[in-house]
């Protein structure tokens, strides 16, 4: 399966990304990576993915902190992500992606789901899988030093499948799936350090959440 991974800002880098993905089934996936997002990417050559992984935050690059969406320059937005996904497409906000802000940038939020509050200092998160959801098919706990993300959650449609706990951070959403038209979107909190992505449940968890947002289970 073909899936667009778009990934690199300041403060995550794509090089834990790209060795991130090389943990997952090369054999099942065919990663395509894109990085200067805003130069590359138009609604028609997204649509030959079948899955999205967005894993960068609001800039255009690690080396330009300049904002990612551009009126009028920008071919692919917030607003082309929406129509992608609610034609059939299956778009994954992972990590760096739920670090959109409503006072920089509404309509990614809206499309997502939820707004960047902040995050404690890296400290042991524990994931916990909650409710009967196949993205968490064959997902235990556990714990690993990560960045524990608190967001504020606007989408009223979501379906809880994953909660993270810490002691500085408390209890919090971890992660949630929306049905959007005919497609589908799956939002992933965890994946900062490279030990996560190293985790068997996580990548467990990442593959599920790929093959839901493909429809493939």
């Amino acid at each position: 399966m073909k899936v667009l991974m778009i990934c690199d800002d300041m403060w995550h880098p794509a090089d834990v990304v790209r060795m991130g993905m090389s943990y997952m089934d090369q054999k099942k996936y065919q990663f395509d990576y894109v990085i200067t997002a805003k130069d590359i990417l138009t609604p028609a050559w997204i649509a030959e993915y079948p899955v999205i992984i967005n894993a960068k935050g609001n800039a255009v690059n690690a080396a330009n902190s300049a904002p990612w969406f551009e009126p009028a320059v920008t071919e692919v937005g917030p607003k082309e992500f929406r129509e992608y996904v609610e034609a059939g497409g299956g778009f994954i906000s992972l990590h760096a992606s739920n670090t959109f802000r409503e006072d920089s940038c509404k309509e990614f939020c809206d499309f997502v789901g939820n707004s960047f509050i902040t995050h404690p200092l890296r400290c042991p998160v524990t994931m916990k899988p909650v409710g009967n959801h196949p993205v968490t098919e064959g997902v235990g706990e556990f714990t690993e030093r990560d960045e524990h993300y608190i967001l504020k959650i606007g989408a009223e449609d979501k379906e809880v499948f994953l909660e993270s706990v810490s002691e500085p951070g408390k209890r919090q959403t971890a992660g949630y799936t929306r049905t959007m038209g005919q497609g589908r979107l799956c939002v992933i909190t965890p994946g900062h350090t490279l030990a996560v992505w190293k985790n068997e449940n996580f990548r467990r968890l990442l593959s599920n959440a790929i093959d839901w947002c493909a429809k493939k289970i």
